[in-house]
């Protein structure tokens, strides 16, 4: 059966993904199931979407019961469920003003916007830059495209917006040399994800806080696959004794229900974008606010924080016996349950293997296995991904 869907999808869909030979049907717990019926232990989580592993019964109910009363009304009107999610969001994230997105790439190009308006307030000039982060990611539409610091991205689109400047994380030099009188904001990841699960340093992020607070630029963090509760902190930043001028966060967000949000301050926000400067027809409908709403409430009454720490330290410790024991395996890097294990060879036929022998994993760029599992996994899981990956590692 599996065989005639992936057929029909060849035929149907633009062909923009090189998908792995398998159709999944149904999840439970931190398992997927494809159509024949064989389970698949994921770690993975959808590019570390669905934070509460599946069919998760409080949750599913919650959106269920959102189908029923009222799915979309439009950004004309209020309603209670997006009013909740934004009240919980401001709550977790430390931040005073959120705007609904559909997407974690809309969510940049909100912050991108929100950068550019407030300058723009200031001086009047529409000249002003953003210096972005080499490696990094930030999303496929010209604008996230456009702050993502990897050429072989863009250089088919190109012009891409203006004024963009690259630095290197962790480079605080690399940042001092690309800020000029233009600059109105410094936008990376706090743990770059698709570019190689690099994280911030306490030091990095200090030194950029403290350069913003001087020039009045505004620091952007990009949370959308390292937030929400990933690294053992609701939000990666939050480790650092910091807090960002503007912040996105998306796929966890709303644990498979397409959702994403961009938040700031209040002083970013009284100096920013009004009426009719930015806009989105789904954004923070019903359906979205009901699921975002659920998860925050979810993420603290299961304490997903502390799981997260307890379960992401173990996870460490195993990954870190897979550098000990194969010499292609050159180190382990991340926080909590994001991690990735560095090779010094395509990672591909590891990650194929794996599939076939009931392991769902991702690369993150071509040399590296990167782990972002549901945040419920417990060692058991861990423990039964390192022997299927140990498995798979014994025969390449």
């Amino acid at each position: 059966m599996m065989k005639e869907y992936i057929e029909q999808a060849e035929k149907d869909l633009l062909h923009t993904y090189n998908r792995y030979q398998v159709v999944f049907d149904h999840g439970k717990g931190v398992c997927l199931y494809d159509l024949d019926g064989k389970e698949y232990l994921d770690f993975c989580a959808g590019i570390a979407v669905f934070a509460l592993g599946y069919d998760n019964k409080a949750y599913n109910s919650a959106v269920k019961s959102q189908v029923d009363k009222l799915l979309h009304t439009s950004n004309y009107y209020y309603n209670v469920p997006a009013i909740e999610a934004a009240r919980k969001i401001k709550k977790i994230s430390e931040m005073d003003r959120v705007f609904f997105t559909n997407s974690g790439a809309e969510a940049i190009e909100g912050a991108i916007k929100t950068a550019r308006k407030y300058a723009y307030l200031k001086d009047g000039r529409t000249d002003h830059e953003i210096i972005a982060m080499n490696h990094s990611f930030h999303g496929r539409t010209m604008g996230a495209l456009s702050v993502t610091g990897n050429p072989h991205y863009r250089e088919a689109f190109e012009p891409m917006i203006g004024n963009i400047r690259f630095a290197d994380i962790n480079d605080f030099d690399s940042v001092l040399a690309n800020v000029t009188d233009k600059t109105c904001a410094i936008l990376f990841e706090t743990i770059q994800g698709e570019g190689g699960i690099y994280p911030a340093t306490e030091e990095f992020m200090q030194k950029v806080r403290a350069l913003c607070d001087e020039r009045d630029i505004l620091m952007i963090l990009d949370e959308i696959q390292c937030g929400m509760g990933r690294t053992g902190e609701m939000f990666a930043w939050q480790r650092y004794g910091i807090r960002p001028d503007v912040m996105t966060s998306a796929k966890a967000l709303g644990c498979g229900v397409p959702v994403g949000a961009f938040m700031m301050t209040e002083k970013v926000a009284s100096a920013s974008l009004v009426a009719g400067d930015h806009g989105t027809t789904y954004g923070g409908n019903p359906l979205a606010g009901a699921a975002v709403s659920k998860v925050i409430d979810l993420f603290e009454e299961l304490q997903i924080t502390d799981h997260v720490k307890e379960v992401g330290a173990y996870l460490e410790q195993v990954l870190d016996e897979f550098v000990e024991k194969y010499p292609f395996v050159k180190e382990r890097r991340g926080v909590g349950l994001m991690q990735g294990l560095v090779c010094d060879k395509p990672v591909g036929d590891i990650i194929s293997q794996a599939l076939s022998d009931g392991l769902v994993l991702i690369n993150a760029g071509p040399n590296i296995i990167r782990f972002v599992p549901p945040l419920v996994i417990t060692r058991e899981n861990v423990d039964k991904m390192a022997c299927i990956l140990k498995k798979c590692m014994d025969h390449v």
